[in-house]
C-alpha cells in the first residue's frame, strides 16, 4: 500500500486526489504546518532530508518526492494506460510540457507575491516599514505581476483549444495544474476575465475523487 505523508494546505493534496482518481488503497500520514512560520514540521526530515511535502513511500521501500515526479511515476506503475496520452502522440508532448510548466514556470512568480505580500503585512519598526513596502511594491508591480498576468492569459488561450490541459481527456497534467491554478485564484488575480481558467477549475472540483481527496486530506486553505 502506499503512504502519503500529508502536510495541511500543501502540494500533496493532488497527491490524494491522483490516488482517488486511480482507485488505488494509500494510507494518510498527517503532518500540521507551525502556526508562526507556516513551515513544515521537522518531522517530515525522517522520510525525506528535505522535510518537505508531498513524500510518497511504498511498501517495497521507494521514497517518491516531488508533485510531478510523484503524479508521474504512479501512473506509470498503476494507471494501467489511465490518465497520460499515449506515448509518442501530440498529446503526450503537451502532457509533458504542463507536468513541467506547473511548477517550473506557474509557481515561481505566485511564490514571489506570496513572499512580498508577506513582507508588506509583517510588523516592523515603524521607520522601516515605508522602505519595505515601497520595495515589495515596486517588486511586485515591475516584475511579479506582469509575469503572473502573462501566465495566466497564456493558459486560458491553450485551455481555448481543448477542454483539458494535455487535450481532450482529463490527465495528470490537470492533476498537477491544480495547485498553480487554485493558488493564482487564491492570490494571483484569477477571476471571471479568464472564463477558460474558471470553468476548468469548476471542472475539476465537481469531480468525485477531488472531493474524496478533500474528505481525505481535510482543510485545504487554497479553496477558502
Amino acid at each position: 500500500m502506499l503512504t502519503v505523508h500529508h502536510l495541511n494546505n500543501s502540494r500533496s493534496q493532488r497527491v490524494l486526489w491522483l490516488l482517488e482518481e486511480l482507485g488505488l488503497p494509500y494510507e494518510v500520514v498527517r503532518y500540521e504546518r507551525d502556526a508562526k512560520t507556516m513551515l513544515a514540521p521537522p518531522e517530515l526530515r525522517r522520510v525525506h532530508p528535505l522535510g518537505k511535502s508531498p513524500v510518497v513511500t511504498t511498501d517495497d521501500g521507494l521514497t517518491l518526492a516531488e508533485s510531478g515526479a510523484i503524479i508521474e511515476t504512479v501512473i506509470e506503475r498503476y494507471g494501467q494506460g489511465r490518465l497520460a496520452p499515449a506515448a509518442g502522440t501530440p498529446d503526450a508532448l503537451r502532457y509533458r510540457y504542463w507536468m513541467h510548466f506547473a511548477e517550473g514556470s506557474a509557481m515561481s512568480p505566485l511564490l514571489l507575491k506570496l513572499v512580498f505580500d508577506k513582507i508588506e503585512s509583517t510588523k516592523m519598526p515603524f521607520f522601516a516599514k515605508p522602505i519595505a513596502r515601497a520595495i515589495a511594491g515596486k517588486a511586485k508591480s515591475s516584475f511579479v505581476m506582469p509575469n503572473i498576468t502573462a501566465h495566466l492569459d497564456y493558459m486560458e488561450s491553450e485551455l481555448a483549444k481543448s477542454e483539458w490541459f494535455a487535450g481532450d481527456a482529463f490527465s495528470g497534467a490537470d492533476i498537477q495544474m491544480s495547485f498553480p491554478v487554485e493558488a493564482a485564484a487564491a492570490r494571483g488575480g484569477l477571476d471571471a476575465s479568464r472564463p477558460k481558467l474558471m470553468a476548468w477549475l469548476k471542472r475539476i472540483h465537481d469531480l468525485p475523487a477531488y472531493k474524496r481527496a478533500l474528505e481525505r486530506g481535510g482543510p485545504y486553505g487554497l479553496l477558502s
